[in-house]
């Protein structure tokens, strides 16, 4: 009985084992909500993984950790528990020994559950701790693939479209569990997009995790056309066309939380190939703090975005994070003093208090037709979704010189030659130099699984890449690859910054005309932080690796 009364309270074994400061433990139990777990707080907050949580737990607990990546789970177990209750609760049953029934818990402590668990299957329940993404994969793997989807795998395909536009209207047919399962899996997860890719003797199913594209599954062919029925029929799109591209959009439920689908066809050679955008709307990033700016940047950046007027641009590829960035910065300028108006195409997040508008080309809605109408509204800031031609450059170079604060994305490759690129446009130098505030660039890089980071000595050749950029480093850190991280070694991702600043010199630089290394040399001079600089940075704080930001920014 003695060891009941030296149990420690959670917060306090973490703060011993060195996970967390006293400080974080304070903040996190400000941030409580009533009857939320302190633990999931933690997680919230990013100061600790699940994985040290569970180590913590089984410490705390004495009940051992199951890592269900390969274990050997028997899949007539499922009748024991409800799919739903499984879910809701977050268990998975593992294995049957006489009269006791191992379950998998994310929370064992939880004694409601496994009451219940006990009078509804009869067994003694003991239980084992494992993580939720661990056991929300094993109940995708085993309960989602019931028999009549084996089933529907092994049929002979279907000869009639009639057949199949029924077939794909059912709420209980094979293939309308098969595209919920696809996508399902695709939010768990934490996929970008789900490719459907047609060949010449299967469909693939390709994820878009973290920036890489990885094959999930194989489907026969005769399948490819009742699941881009299905597809269609849930996006409203028109299922009798394939000849032509469609986009269309689909709104969804996805484990207790709204997700938007954005899916795009495209005819190929064997068929139509279909795109789908996952935008989680649960985990949009609204916090300017948590974009991964580095100290000087976060704060010119916020000088920046509270200046009353001015133009700012923020610059990258297609992915790179640019609408977050931007949806961030709006979200910072939010209050019921100003007036917010965006115009996007399409709009991917709604904030609450910005009036947002749809670019709708059909009916001559366009960016630069928008842009007009929305400086007779009185806004003290402005949103254009993306300057693709000149025509809304200038309206909104025009609006930043009238008082107001623009804010855009542009495609360009770094921050200086955005300055380049809008003169190319056809903006006169002298426009450019005078509304023009600041251009942010950014990439995305994948950041170094926590779970399993291992700290490495660099080569010879890592050395010298930082010496380049007058660094020094003593150590990298690298993911060895685990459960958790679906071994690559990389977990979500962070962003890298170039922001450069526009000073009074700069901009007699654009109206003299002079040469474009003069900005290259009063960017350094204004100690402008460049993006291989802040992936290096980044390097060195163990959040990424070497590789990854030498793929996508340049060594100069």
């Amino acid at each position: 009985m003695k060891k009941k009364q030296e149990r420690k309270r959670l917060g306090d074994l973490l703060v011993e084992a060195g996970l967390i400061t006293e400080e974080q433990l304070e903040e996190a139990l400000r941030e409580k909500a009533p009857g939320q777990k302190l633990g999931d707080v933690l997680l919230q907050l990013g100061y600790i993984t699940e994985q040290q949580l569970i180590e913590v737990l089984e410490f705390q607990l004495g009940i051992p950790h199951v890592s269900l990546y390969r274990y050997p789970i028997d899949p007539k177990l499922t009748n024991l528990i409800p799919k739903e209750f499984a879910k809701r609760h977050m268990v998975m049953p593992l294995k049957v020994e006489g009269e006791r029934l191992l379950v998998a818990m994310a929370d064992p402590m939880d004694f409601f559950v496994i009451d219940d668990l006990r009078l509804s299957t009869g067994f003694h329940i003991e239980t084992a701790i494992a993580s939720k993404d661990d056991i929300l994969r094993a109940i995708n793997k085993y309960y989602d693939m019931d028999e009549s989807v084996e089933d529907f795998l092994q049929m002979a395909p279907a000869a009639e479209t009639t057949v199949e536009e029924e077939r794909a209207t059912e709420e209980d047919s094979p293939i309308v569990r098969l595209v919920n399962q696809i996508l399902q899996l695709a939010v768990e997860q934490r996929a970008s997009d789900v490719h459907i890719d047609p060949q010449e003797t299967k469909v693939l199913v390709r994820y878009r995790i973290d920036g890489i594209l990885r094959t999930d599954r194989a489907l026969p062919k005769h399948m490819q056309s009742m699941l881009t029925a299905r597809i269609k029929i849930l996006a409203n799109m028109d299922i009798t066309e394939h000849r032509i591209p469609q986009d269309g959009r689909i709104k969804m439920n996805i484990d207790f939380h709204p997700v938007d689908l954005r899916v795009s066809t495209l005819p190929t050679i064997y068929g139509e190939k279909i795109v789908i955008r996952i935008l989680d709307l649960g985990t949009a990033l609204n916090d300017i703090h948590k974009l991964g700016f580095n100290q000087l940047n976060l704060r010119r950046f916020i000088e920046l975005i509270e200046r009353p007027n001015g133009i700012i641009l923020i610059t990258g590829p297609t992915g790179a994070g640019k609408s977050s960035t931007l949806y961030a910065a709006l979200n910072h300028l939010n209050s019921e003093e100003v007036n917010i108006i965006t115009i996007e195409d399409p709009v991917e997040y709604q904030i609450e208090g910005v009036n947002q508008i749809q670019v709708n080309p059909n009916i001559g809605l366009t960016f630069a037709q928008g842009l007009r109408s929305i400086l007779r509204q009185d806004p003290n800031i402005i949103m254009v979704g993306e300057i693709r031609d000149r025509e809304t450059a200038e309206v909104a170079i025009r609006a930043s010189l009238t008082g107001h604060l623009v804010l855009s994305t542009l495609h360009t490759n770094d921050a200086l030659s955005t300055i380049t690129r809008l003169i190319d446009m056809g903006i006169e130098p002298f426009l450019v130099a005078t509304s023009l505030a600041g251009v942010v660039s950014q990439r995305l890089v994948r950041r170094v699984c926590r779970d399993c980071q291992e700290e490495q000595e660099p080569t010879k050749r890592e050395i010298e890449i930082f010496a380049r950029r007058g660094m020094k480093i003593d150590k990298l850190i690298r993911g060895r690859g685990c459960p958790t991280c679906n071994m690559t070694g990389y977990k979500g991702r962070i962003a890298i910054h170039e922001l450069l600043v526009m000073t009074d010199e700069m901009r007699r630089v654009i109206l003299n005309k002079e040469p474009f290394s003069k900005l290259r040399e009063l960017a350094i001079k204004n100690r402008m932080i460049f993006l291989i600089d802040d992936g290096l940075l980044k390097v060195k704080q163990g959040l990424t690796t070497l590789e990854e930001v030498l793929k996508v920014a340049i060594l100069s």
